[in-house]
C-alpha cells in the first residue's frame, strides 16, 4: 500500500502540473524565444540573439520607466504596509462597529480600477474637483497630475495605495488575530508597556505575515499598469511611464514584439530577484528558528 501511495499522489497532481505548465511555462518560454528574435506585424521572426536586450538597455525611456517603477513601488508598498499594520492593530484592539468599519475598509478592493481612476480624476480635477477645492481652502495648490510628472506619480501612488490597501490589511489583521492573548496578559503582569509588547511580541510574530504581504505587493506593484495608463497615459512626454506601460508601447504602438518580450523578461528577472530576497527572509523567520 505504501509503495503505491507515491504513484497515486503523482497521478492526482499530474493534471494540475500539466495545466500550470501549459498556462505559465510554455507561454513564458515562447516569450523568451520571441525576445531573441526581431518580429512585428506581418513579419516573420528573425533571430538576432541578445540584440533586443541591448536595444532595450540602451533606451533612455526604459531607464526612466524603471526609475519611475522603483519610486512608485517603494512608496506604495512601504506606505501601504505601514498603514495596513496600523489599521490591523487598531481593529484588533476592539474598535466598536467593527463589522461596519471592516466593510468600509474592504470596499475599495471591490471597485474596478477603471471606475476608481474615473472617480479620482474627477475628485482631483485641478479646476472643479472636490479634493482640489479642499486643498485650496487650506492654502495648498492643486495636484496637477496631467501636466506635472511628479504630481502624476504621486497621484498614481495614492490611487494604488487606496485600491490595494485592503489586501495588505486583511493579511496583517488575520495574523494579528492569530496571536494568543495570553502572551499580552503575561507581558502586562510583568509590567511591560504597550510599546514593549508591540516590539517584543506583536512585531516578531507578525514578521512572516509582513514579509508575505510585502512579497506579493512588490510583485503586483512591479506590474503596475492600469492606474498609470488610465490616469496619465505615461505622459506628459513619457515622463510618468512605468515598466508595464513601456512594454505595452513597445508591443502595441511601435509593434516591436522582440523588444517588448525582452522588456517582459527583464521585468520577470527583477521580480524574481526581489522575490528571492523576501523568500529567504521568510524562510529564516518561519523555519530557521525551529
Amino acid at each position: 500500500m505504501s509503495a503505491r501511495t507515491p504513484l497515486s499522489a503523482v497521478a492526482l497532481v499530474t493534471p494540475v502540473q500539466l495545466m500550470i505548465g501549459g498556462i505559465i511555462f510554455l507561454p513564458a518560454l515562447y516569450v523568451f524565444w520571441l525576445s531573441l528574435n526581431q518580429s512585428s506585424f506581418g513579419q516573420a521572426p528573425t533571430f538576432v540573439g541578445l540584440a533586443n536586450y541591448a536595444k532595450v538597455l540602451a533606451d533612455p525611456y526604459f531607464w526612466k520607466a524603471l526609475l519611475n517603477t522603483v519610486i512608485v513601488v517603494a512608496v506604495v508598498v512601504h506606505v501601504e504596509l505601514l498603514i495596513g499594520l496600523g489599521m490591523a492593530l487598531f481593529f484588533a484592539s476592539g474598535v466598536p462597529f467593527r463589522a461596519l468599519l471592516l466593510a468600509i475598509v474592504l470596499a475599495p478592493y471591490a471597485v474596478s480600477e477603471v471606475s476608481a481612476v474615473v472617480m479620482w480624476r474627477y475628485l482631483f480635477e485641478p479646476d472643479v474637483g472636490m479634493m482640489s477645492r479642499l486643498l485650496a481652502t487650506i492654502g495648498l495648490p492643486p495636484i496637477e497630475w496631467a501636466v506635472n510628472p511628479s504630481h502624476g506619480l504621486a497621484m498614481v501612488s495614492l490611487l494604488s495605495i487606496w485600491l490595494h490597501l485592503p489586501f495588505s490589511f486583511i493579511i496583517l489583521y488575520a495574523a494579528r488575530l492569530s496571536i494568543p492573548s495570553d502572551l499580552y496578559e503575561a507581558a502586562s503582569i510583568d509590567g511591560a508597556s504597550a510599546w514593549t509588547s508591540f516590539r517584543r511580541i506583536t512585531l516578531p510574530l507578525l514578521m512572516p505575515a509582513l514579509l508575505i504581504a510585502a512579497l506579493f505587493r512588490y510583485i503586483f506593484a512591479f506590474r503596475l499598469f492600469s492606474e498609470v495608463w488610465l490616469m496619465t497615459g505615461g505622459g506628459p512626454a513619457r515622463s510618468t511611464e512605468v515598466m508595464a506601460v513601456y512594454l505595452y508601447l513597445e508591443a502595441f504602438r511601435y509593434n516591436a514584439f522582440g523588444s517588448a518580450a525582452a522588456t517582459g523578461w527583464l521585468l520577470v528577472l527583477a521580480s524574481l530577484l526581489l522575490a528571492l530576497f523576501y523568500l529567504r527572509r521568510l524562510y529564516r523567520e518561519m523555519f530557521a528558528r525551529a
